[in-house]
């Protein structure tokens, strides 16, 4: 079996769509309920088997680092102030078998690019990409998204990416697939477009922040020019991967919700408000006094 061991999160970007709260902070840091988006990321691709993190990082993103690294202040008063259940929260922020590796993206040219910068510590190796903004929640019973993708890669060989139905006027925010049917929530990639127009695009199918991809990727990466928005595309390498591998495009089993929109951030802290064990009652009781105060049916 093809185990993937590593994976990417490329985190170097402003968050310019939730300024001032991300003038000092990173965009990944953002919480949802007690937890920043990033370590959400993390923990999903430790679910899937993932030991090594590399994180593709830019100016102001230190926060990142200081949130996985031992925090011997923090722990020595809580430690002292006999707080062990904080205590283990804090130290549990990821496990002790787990490496994270930082690279610093020296200009911000695209994710194709983000990614490539990870070529020195992915090597030839397949390997997951996660987007820490696209917030993905699953059903009890489910495995996390990317466990999901994993043992697809397993089975198939050949990268996959996580896919959605997104409506039409939406194209133009996505890199959109054509595709024919393979198997029950699978299909083959046969093209993939940057950002079409929505008059312009093959289809609805939109790839999602989720991606397991075959290291062949950085050879075409590192060839490509210039693509939509004057960026290196990570689409534009997967077209290019293409005509050497297949692709598959995979309906996965979950909810994602757009942590880079401000709406998709309220959902995703709704959702998880309304399963986390210390706020589900109390939140379920408010928004229902809310939604009677309001005199919404």
């Amino acid at each position: 079996m093809t185990i993937i061991r590593k994976a990417v999160f490329p985190v170097a970007g402003l968050g310019s769509r939730f300024l001032p709260a991300t003038k000092a902070q990173p965009k990944e840091m953002l919480p949802i309920v007690d937890k920043p988006l990033i370590q959400y990321a993390v923990e999903e691709a430790v679910a899937a088997g993932i030991t090594e993190m590399i994180f593709i990082t830019g100016r102001n993103k230190r926060a990142i680092e200081d949130h996985f690294d031992k925090a011997y202040e923090l722990e020595s008063e809580l430690e002292a102030a006999g707080k062990q259940q904080l205590l283990d929260v804090v130290r549990g922020v990821i496990p002790k078998n787990i490496s994270c590796i930082y690279i610093r993206q020296s200009e911000p040219l695209g994710l194709g690019h983000a990614v490539l910068c990870a070529r020195p510590v992915v090597g030839n190796e397949p390997f997951a990409v996660l987007l820490a903004d696209d917030f993905m929640d699953t059903a009890p019973g489910h495995k996390p998204v990317l466990a999901q993708m994993t043992d697809l890669y397993a089975y198939e060989k050949c990268s996959v990416l996580a896919v959605q139905d997104v409506p039409r006027a939406n194209t133009r925010q996505y890199g959109i697939v054509s595709s024919t049917a393979y198997r029950p929530d699978l299909e083959l990639v046969s093209g993939i477009v940057e950002k079409p127009q929505p008059d312009e695009a093959p289809s609805t199918l939109a790839v999602v922040g989720r991606y397991v991809l075959s290291g062949a990727i950085f050879k075409y990466l590192e060839n490509l020019g210039t693509g939509t928005g004057g960026e290196i595309q990570l689409t534009d390498g997967i077209a290019a991967l293409m005509q050497a591998e297949r692709v598959l495009a995979y309906r996965y089993a979950g909810q994602r919700y757009d942590c880079g929109s401000k709406l998709g951030y309220l959902k995703a802290t709704a959702a998880i408000g309304l399963k986390h064990p210390e706020t589900a009652d109390g939140f379920r009781e408010f928004l229902a006094q809310l939604h009677k105060e309001q005199g919404l049916t």
